[in-house]
């Protein structure tokens, strides 16, 4: 099943009651060099994924300052702009690069108000539609992170505020200190971890964002339960894995990446994947 549709097959979801976008995204992390660091081994094919991207009616791309770090941001920005009408793009702050896969957070007040100055330069937009903390800091009191954050919405520089990684009662906590429109967390079908914060979303119409949401562990595993249904259907894992987290909650965006075209084209297809209730009802079963 890798006919090419369209992202608008997936359905619309509305971030923040005003912004509608298809309920396929696309995660901008891996357009940069190994380990999240650096520039990608090829600029050119990388901005033409980007482009790519737009072309399949996905609508809503997720980024983060941290990603090259200022990698994908930038490349995002020469690549799409001025962007395409009802294009989205969301981008986080709040972890800082000391190399290849380190990341620490940083959620000081000062430092996120530089940090969304110049992701509006690199990303070349007036306002950033979702701006989400990349990872509550220990050290700084949430409300002294968020605040800044707030000021900035104020000023007309940030137009809706998310979370990442974060748990039912941290929302609670921020949401008394700005509107949480968003959560972005690590989830797919292998690993639930999130499951509370999944169903916290579903019951307060807060958009969750899966980060790695195609890996499901032993399930994909060559003779395993969802690579049994997947060739029964003509599908991919990749593309059964998604449709779940489609079919798990109204409020789910996935943004799956990838660097190529084609795998690209693979997943926007995932949203016409349709199982029957007792396929689906077997695959919970061997993921519980």
């Amino acid at each position: 099943m890798t006919n090419v549709l369209t992202a608008n097959a997936a359905g619309t979801i509305n971030i923040g009651r005003d912004l509608t976008v298809n309920r396929l995204g696309y995660g901008a992390m891996r357009i940069t060099g190994e380990g999240i660091w650096g520039e990608p081994k090829d600029a050119n094919a990388a901005k033409a994924v980007l482009k790519r991207v737009v072309e399949l009616g996905v609508n809503f791309i997720d980024t983060a300052d941290s990603y090259g770090p200022e990698v994908s941001e930038r490349l995002i920005g020469e690549a799409l702009a001025p962007y395409a009408g009802g294009v989205v793009i969301a981008t986080k702050a709040g972890l800082t690069r000391q190399g290849p896969n380190q990341w620490l957070p940083v959620g000081r007040p000062e430092y996120l108000t530089q940090q969304v100055e110049m992701s509006l330069r690199r990303l070349k937009l007036q306002r950033i539609d979702l701006w989400q903390l990349h990872r509550i800091d220990a050290k700084v009191p949430v409300e002294e992170s968020l605040g800044a954050i707030k000021k900035l919405q104020e000023q007309g520089k940030i137009r809706h505020v998310g979370l990442s990684e974060v748990k039912p009662h941290e929302i609670d906590k921020a949401r008394k200190v700005i509107d949480i429109v968003s959560v972005q967390n690590r989830y797919n079908i292998g690993d639930r971890e999130h499951d509370d914060v999944v169903d916290y979303c579903t019951k307060h119409s807060i958009v969750f964002i899966p980060w790695f949401p195609v890996a499901a562990g032993k399930l994909a595993n060559p003779g395993g339960k969802l690579d049994a249904v997947a060739k029964k259907n003509g599908a991919t894992v990749s593309q059964l894995s998604l449709a779940w987290l489609l079919r798990r909650s109204p409020m789910i965006l996935p943004i799956p990446g990838t660097t190529s075209i084609q795998h690209l084209e693979e997943n926007v297809a995932s949203a016409q994947v349709k199982l029957t209730d007792s396929e689906w009802d077997e695959i919970e079963k061997a993921a519980k």
